[in-house]
């Protein structure tokens, strides 16, 4: 089967360049940042335990996951798979986009962010493990995907009918399109494991148990499929036949059988979450009396005190007229 040959570039303007590549990366690392929050929004997934994270913090922490993931993929290609360009062409160290990323480099970097992040926010580091871990197979997904578009990582010579002769393989021989078994494992099974791990069986609130199950399903996937896949040139020829990725999965796999088993004991379920103090009501103020109303009936008709002096006056007056006058003097 010929390989589907892909321009790595996707879009280019003067110097600005799109790849593939890059693209993958930034599919995946925006999708798993939703999916997180998608996770932190739903109460029912938490079964009483408050979530690991606000939105706000779940924002931050993918800047620190994003350099944890480069970093991190592109030391550990260098120091497990390719150490001699540190001192044949130290440059290429920093070219990203010819490819060259190690997962458990990456796995690496990851962690250290975690921890850091962690501790900055006084956030439990297993738990925001268990809040990254069913988002992560989405990033493995795209990454796989930009392997096989970048013709790398190809597979082992195979005469199967799906295999595909890689032109950077020069060798005209069909291999096996590993990057999809990859993608397809790693990516879409592990995500579906990882889903019912979620959503069904409600495990966020076990520590542990998220991130357990991410590391064993993903070293069970990586060493089965290191059988049909390609060693990286310039490895050497390990005992047993054995690649280096089986041997840096074998710890993964050791680690996540040991978190799935602590995560059954009682002492790995989260505290329920703080009950919400009650809302104290606000004092009612004390209203003012009302003025009392004037009394009705007659002494509702009585003058005030100013019209006194006025009725005095006309009572005096009226006493002059009335009294007899004094005959005139002759």
């Amino acid at each position: 089967m010929p390989y589907p040959h892909f321009d790595p570039v996707l879009f280019q303007f003067g110097f600005i360049v799109i790849r593939w590549y890059a693209l993958a990366y930034v599919a995946g690392i925006l999708l798993g940042w939703r999916y997180m929050i998608g996770l932190i929004r739903k109460p029912a997934l938490w079964r009483g335990t408050a979530p690991v994270a606000d939105d706000r913090q779940v924002d931050d922490l993918i800047l620190w996951l994003t350099l944890g993931i480069i970093l991190g993929g592109r030391v550990g290609y260098i120091l497990f798979y390719n150490a001699q360009l540190i001192w044949t062409n130290p440059l290429e160290i920093l070219m990203l986009w010819h490819g060259g990323m190690s997962f458990h480099g990456g796995l690496i970097g990851v962690a250290l962010a975690i921890a850091i992040f962690a501790r900055a926010n006084r956030i439990e580091v297993v738990r925001l493990a268990d809040l990254i871990a069913p988002a992560a197979p989405l990033g493995l997904f795209f990454g796989r995907i930009a392997n096989f578009i970048n013709d790398e990582l190809w597979g082992r010579p195979t005469t199967a009918p799906w295999g595909m002769v890689f032109p950077n393989a020069q060798d005209g021989v069909p291999r096996h399109p590993s990057q999809l078994y990859e993608a397809g494992l790693e990516g879409i099974v592990l995500f579906c494991v990882l889903l019912w791990g979620t959503y069904g069986a409600k495990l966020l609130p076990r520590r542990g148990a998220l991130t357990g199950l991410f590391l064993a399903g993903y070293a069970v996937a990586r060493i089965a499929l290191e059988n049909v896949r390609e060693p990286d040139q310039g490895m050497p020829h390990f005992p047993l036949g054995l690649t280096m990725g089986m041997m840096l999965s074998i710890p993964m796999l050791i680690a996540g059988l040991a978190l799935i088993g602590w995560s059954r004991r009682p002492e790995a379920m989260a505290p329920p979450a703080p009950e919400a103090a009650p809302v104290k009501a606000p004092p009612v103020k004390a209203e003012a009396a009302p003025a009392a109303a004037p009394p009705a009936g007659p002494a509702a008709s009585k003058p005030r005190a100013k019209a006194k002096p006025a009725a005095r006056r006309k009572r005096k007056a009226a006493k002059a007229k009335a009294a007899p006058k004094a005959p005139p003097k002759t």
